[in-house]
Order: structure tokens, then sequence, then C-alpha cells
């Protein structure tokens, strides 16, 4: 179990979470982060996470589907809970992690932990391999399709989680 995963399963257990779909909102809100869904320019940008001194802002563009804004606020709580953020001087000091392109791209250390972290929030091991045995699925595209539907996740995020897991090859 890697720190994302840990870190994850720990907010679950506080959270008191035991089924999916995950209330990532109720979770950001645990860690004292306020949600905001709002347009922002071009599609590149999914979301951002804002650390000043008395609050924690977690921006997610409305643009998106639901499936991927869900990621994002999980990846962004994955930020909170890992990682120091990038300094910007504005008005005042402010530590900020975007979700942009690059955050798919696995190119960055930080990037890829937060969306392990997300994948582990959203998608926990023993849910995803507990509702795998309760069915009755012959096709892998109706499989993840049906827990990506039951997680509240994309389908590409459920498939990369059931590779991840070892349940698919």
């Amino acid at each position: 179990m890697t720190r994302a995963d840990d870190q994850a399963a720990r907010l679950l257990a506080h959270a008191e979470i035991t089924h999916a779909p995950v209330d990532v909102e109720k979770i950001a809100r645990l860690k004292g982060a306020r949600v905001v869904h709002q347009e922002m320019e071009g599609n590149d940008i999914s979301g951002m996470l804002v650390r000043e001194d008395n609050r924690v802002i977690i921006g997610v563009n409305s643009h998106h589907a639901t499936v991927r804004q869900r990621f994002t606020i999980a990846h962004e709580i994955g930020h909170l809970v890992l990682h120091r953020g990038r300094a910007l001087i504005l008005d005042t000091p402010v530590r900020v992690n975007f979700r942009d392109r690059r955050s798919s791209l696995a190119e960055d250390r930080e990037e890829m932990e937060a969306n392990r972290f997300a994948a582990a929030l959203l998608m926990p091991a023993e849910f995803v391999l507990a509702e795998v045995q309760a069915r009755q699925v012959k096709q892998v595209d109706e499989l993840i399709d049906e827990l990506a539907g039951r997680f509240n996740v994309s389908t590409e995020a459920m498939g990369y989680r059931l590779v991840n897991l070892g349940i698919l090859s």
C-alpha cells in the first residue's frame, strides 16, 4: 500500500464511508476545504487547490462532466493531504496546485500521486473487489460500464483502476 492509498483509506474511515459512490464533497468539507464549481477558461484546466492562511478552496471546472469534476475534487484533496503546493505571490502568499492536462500525463511525481490518491478515494480496492464479486458479468466492457455507474466515475478511470488492482490485464 502506498502513501496515497493509505491516506485515502484513512479519510474514508474518518468520514465513515462504507459504500460507493463516495461523497467526495463531504470529504473535502471534513478536510476544511470549500468546493467551488465555476467556469474556467479553456478546457485544459480541470481544477485547482488554493491554500491561504485560514482558507482552503478547491475550484472545479463546471464545464466538465460530473464524473470528471468528482475525480478533480478527489485529486485536489490528494494534493491537500500529500503535498505542500507551489507558492504564488499575489496580495498575500498563497499556495496553489492546478489540475490540467499535465496532471493526466503521469510525468510529475506529485500529479501521479494525487491521481493515485483520487482513484483510491473514489474507488477503494475493497469496495471494487466486493462489487466485482457480486456481479455475473461476462464482458469486460459491461463490467467497466456497470462499475463506473456504481462508483460515479468515468469508464476510463474505472478501467485503469481495475487494471491497477489486477482485476483486468
